[in-house]
């Protein structure tokens, strides 16, 4: 199995998906701390699933989909497993965790190894999502394997650790901001008389066309107002 996920919850999930259109769902490998929740994953996707250690003693890319303040205990069950591995079989920590750096991963798994540190939002579950990442001691190929796993999940980009959590927090909390605007929006439609279903649509594709205009046309928001 090259690619494993420990941690199937709704982020976990979306980027599973999202790596089984990318890589094939016969290399995915997924565990989760309530085995029924892969299992029906893995059901879905047509892919396998396992234990923590599984995962861990065999994947080449090892997605680290659990919260974090759960990372350091779920990481020190494991530090023997990937220890006893590295030498051997190479392999990539894979982190969406917020808030934990590059180091803190390693600290947290008892060695030095190459880390992808991603933060996807949650239009990754329509392969519509920004996901920023970077990374330290990824061989080229690697990384090159990893980026064309993920295309699926939407778009990509590369940003030094020290800005990771900025860009994160504009297209990571984004999302509910936006939803919150369509919902208060459909509201006042709602309010003139629009049926809500119709409010709603509206909102959300005026939204959709708004985004389009500004990445299409390259122009500054400002200048589209």
């Amino acid at each position: 199995m090259k690619y494993g996920f420990i941690g199937c919850g709704n982020m976990g999930g979306a980027v599973a998906r999202a790596v089984c259109k990318g890589a094939g769902a016969g290399d995915v490998l997924l565990a989760n701390r309530t085995p029924a929740k892969a299992e029906a994953l893995a059901a879905e996707l047509g892919c396998a699933c396992g234990t923590n250690e599984q995962v861990a003693g065999i994947c080449d890319f090892i997605f680290l989909g659990v919260k974090p303040q759960m990372m350091e205990d779920m990481l020190d069950e494991l530090a023997p497993v990937l220890e006893a591995r590295a030498e051997d079989r190479p392999f990539v920590l894979v982190t969406m965790a917020a808030g934990l750096t590059i180091n803190q991963i390693r600290q947290m798994a008892g060695s030095g190894y190459p880390v992808i540190r991603m933060m996807p939002n949650t239009p990754v579950a329509l392969g519509a999502g920004m996901i920023q990442y970077c990374y330290d001691d990824v061989e080229p190929a690697q990384l090159a394997e990893w980026l064309s796993a993920m295309a699926p999940a939407g778009c990509l980009d590369e940003v030094p650790e020290q800005l990771i959590d900025a860009a994160s927090a504009v297209s990571g909390c984004g999302p509910a901001w936006c939803y919150q605007f369509m919902e208060a929006l459909a509201d006042g439609g709602v309010a003139a008389g629009l049926p809500r279903a119709k409010a709603q649509e509206y909102a959300a594709q005026m939204v959709l066309g708004s985004a389009r205009m500004v990445l299409e046309s390259g122009l500054h928001p400002g200048a589209l107002k």
